[in-house]
């Protein structure tokens, strides 16, 4: 029975130190990399987020209809400024992608644009109609003449985040 409370010991010592280690050596722990961001909706780890370039390849890949999960980094190019209830994240090189939140169940500040973000949800394809372009672009404060100009549905990507982080 020593022995096995003597191994116990042991055991627990050289995982506290080992820990110790790791953060010297620039590991960091799990809340001190959370403190970095402030949350929105479902808690999510920044850990393992996909890039914004490795996300278009998944949303280049996918066809109306299919749906992915994933998280993933980008840059936040505009905001609903009339509740924060939608943003256009970056993604390089194409049309950018419009997060929408999970049951209207949480908003975002309206003064993120330009901040980075990470976002966890439900990846889509979708063919977005002329009236809910128009609806888009009145939130985001377009003039009338660029809501106007709308006459045809666009094929967009889409997101649908359960949580979001916005490095503070």
């Amino acid at each position: 029975m020593k022995k096995i409370i003597f191994l116990f010991v042991l055991f627990c010592g050289i995982s506290c130190n080992q820990s110790k280690e790791n953060n010297k050596k620039g590991f960091v722990k799990e809340g001190q990399e959370q403190s970095e961001y402030e949350s929105f909706g479902a808690e999510i780890s920044p850990r393992g987020s996909f890039s914004s370039s490795i996300m278009l390849e998944k949303f280049e890949s996918l066809r109306s209809g299919d749906t992915i999960n994933e998280k993933f980094s980008t840059t936040i190019n505009s905001v609903c400024q009339a509740k924060g209830c939608w943003m256009v994240l970056e993604l390089p090189g194409v049309d950018d992608v419009r997060v929408k939140f999970k049951d209207y169940g949480f908003f975002v500040p309206k003064d993120i644009i330009g901040k980075e973000v990470i976002v966890r949800g439900r990846a889509f394809v979708e063919m977005t109609s002329v009236e809910d372009q128009k609806h888009f672009a009145e939130d985001a404060g377009k003039s009338i003449d660029e809501i106007v100009a709308i006459r045809e549905p666009e094929k967009s990507f889409g997101f649908i985040a359960d949580g979001v982080l916005i490095k503070k």
